[in-house]
């Protein structure tokens, strides 16, 4: 039987790992690793919205995964990778220790992982997991499972930049007047996953667009709808689209037919929600002549009679906030008639036509595009986004600085090692030290100072710093380190023992965790799922 690398836990790992079974101090018998954020790369981009674990435990880690077959196939296949190309090499595989894991433990990995809940926002600078191994024997197995576990930073990452668009949108939406936050109005559609295509792999799109699922409901990724139902608990669907067009469909009518394309569409779909990519040769004429002349009436004519319709225009091409403003401009004079007026003042189109603006969409565009348009007097409203590449895809471990570090190794004697890094030519990759709490700093408000953690002050200083109280720069945490926090105040939990599940989050209660203090300038609720 073939076994593919994805199905081969033995396989999922860097190849220096395989050897570093030799490598630990003689007698050690548990490896205590940890896994966190030391910052951002991004400016604002201040905490992460924790997901994606649980899609890695439950694809790679729960029930049997170790078996002769996979161990057979590791084996030749590393006997191979560390010869010279001409010898065979099988010194370097702990074919032992992965048989012991089949024999003693029926092939299921004894690690126990404890992790902040997902949906959580968590501060930068936080420990989020943390794993160790349950039996003695297999202390190397802890940090050989750091390669894949460490690919949560994906997830962790798409979630998180989803989260700051939604927050940026709703603060547009709630300057320029809007007061309807509950699905389907709100923020709730307001940025679509068009990623699919932008991203390196289906896997990717599958729990990138997942993350992107925790903060909207707009997606064409059909992969990620999937991911959600088998990995996340979603009952339902979790996203939604609409029919719309491509320059395919449209440009196949020649420039000549471009209006009766237009037509089509509306006749084809003339009730409900329709998008329209309307640039393919002039998106300002389209906007003025079709749109707003020619096929006026029945644009107009898609809410009446107890039907209810909404076309949407889409420019995909130009400057974003230049484009985008036009077009609403156009779009406002030639259906004067239906435009209304927040309670701030802001132009709002009427119901039965909007704009999607999906080219160019990032975290930094959206609030340049909302600015022009309220410094112009139009609602936020009058737009919806969407976002590929730079949705699932322009994003790698750096933007959070993702590290997955030892912090404390255990021996047979009962002794115990803190141990961490901290390397004088770049401060910021210090890591923490021994086992580590995750709490309120409340907890800690009368810490002697002394106890808060200060690194090492140059190569003269003390090595792993002083103290133990590692606060968020927010000074909200703090996450503890040298085993002096309090467990039964920890944050994190118990999510996997021995190859079960032990929590299993729905996408429902994530969303609801995500939206977490999202409110509207005066403290109102702004979020669609809480």
């Amino acid at each position: 039987m073939t076994i593919t690398v994805q199905e081969n836990i033995i396989l999922l790992s860097d190849s220096y790992k395989v050897s570093h079974w030799k490598q630990y101090p003689k007698g050690t018998t548990t490896v205590y690793s940890y896994f966190e954020s030391r910052g951002s790369d991004r400016p604002g981009w201040d905490s992460v919205c924790f997901f994606g674990l649980q899609y890695f435990i439950k694809k790679y880690l729960t029930g049997v995964v170790v078996t002769r077959e996979k161990i057979d196939e590791a084996a030749e296949i590393y006997e191979e990778h560390f010869g010279d190309g001409m010898n065979p090499n099988p010194t370097m595989f702990f074919r032992e220790g992965w048989e012991y894991i089949l024999e003693k433990h029926g092939g299921k990995l004894p690690v126990v992982i404890r992790a902040v809940p997902e949906g959580m926002v968590v501060p930068n600078k936080c420990v989020l997991f943390t794993m160790e191994n349950t039996d003695p024997k297999c202390y190397w197995l802890t940090n050989f499972l750091e390669t894949l576990l460490v690919q949560v930073w994906y997830p962790m990452s798409v979630c998180t930049n989803s989260r700051n668009q939604k927050l940026a949108i709703i603060k547009g939406m709630d300057e320029t007047g809007n007061t309807n936050w509950a699905i389907p109005g709100g923020a709730a559609f307001k940025l679509h996953d068009f990623g699919f295509r932008g991203v390196s792999s289906v896997e990717s799109a599958s729990i990138g667009g997942c993350a992107h699922l925790v903060n909207f409901l707009g997606t064409d990724t059909v992969a990620a709808m999937v991911c959600a139902k088998r990995y996340y608990n979603a009952s339902k669907i979790s996203g939604h689209s609409i029919p719309a067009s491509e320059h395919s469909t449209m440009t196949s009518w020649g420039p000549e037919g471009e209006l009766d394309a237009m037509r089509n569409m509306l006749e084809s779909y003339p009730e409900g929600l329709v998008a329209c990519v309307s640039d393919s040769f002039d998106i300002f004429r389209a906007c003025r002549e079709y749109w707003g002349d020619k096929l006026k009436d029945m644009i107009k004519g898609r809410i009446q009679d107890g039907k209810w319709g909404r076309l949407v225009v889409r420019p995909d091409s130009g400057d974003p906030g230049e484009t985008v403003l036009a077009v609403v401009k156009i779009l406002c004079e030639q259906f004067a008639e239906g435009v209304t007026t927040t309670r701030t003042g802001h132009k709002l189109l009427p119901d039965y036509i909007r704009v999607i603006q999906g080219d160019g969409v990032t975290y930094e565009t959206i609030p340049h595009i909302l600015e022009k348009l309220k410094a112009e007097g139009f609602a936020a409203d009058n737009v919806v986004f969407g976002s590929g590449g730079a949705l699932l895809q322009k994003l790698n471990r750096d933007t959070f600085k993702c590290a997955f570090k030892c912090s404390q190794i255990e021996f047979e004697n009962g002794g115990a090692r803190e141990v961490y890094k901290d390397p004088v030519t770049d401060p910021g990759k210090a890591s923490k030290k021994g086992r580590l709490t995750l709490q309120r700093a409340e907890d800690f408000a009368g810490a002697a100072p002394e106890d808060e953690y200060r690194a090492q002050a140059g190569p003269d200083g003390q090595p792993g710093g002083t103290g133990f109280l590692h606060f968020s720069p927010c000074r909200k945490l703090v996450t503890v380190s040298s085993g002096k926090g309090d467990p039964a105040k920890d944050l994190m939990v118990e999510v996997f023992r021995d190859g079960v599940l032990l929590k299993d989050w729905s996408l429902r209660d994530i969303r609801v965790r995500a939206e977490e203090g999202m409110v509207t300038a005066d403290g109102k609720p702004a979020g669609c799922f809480s």
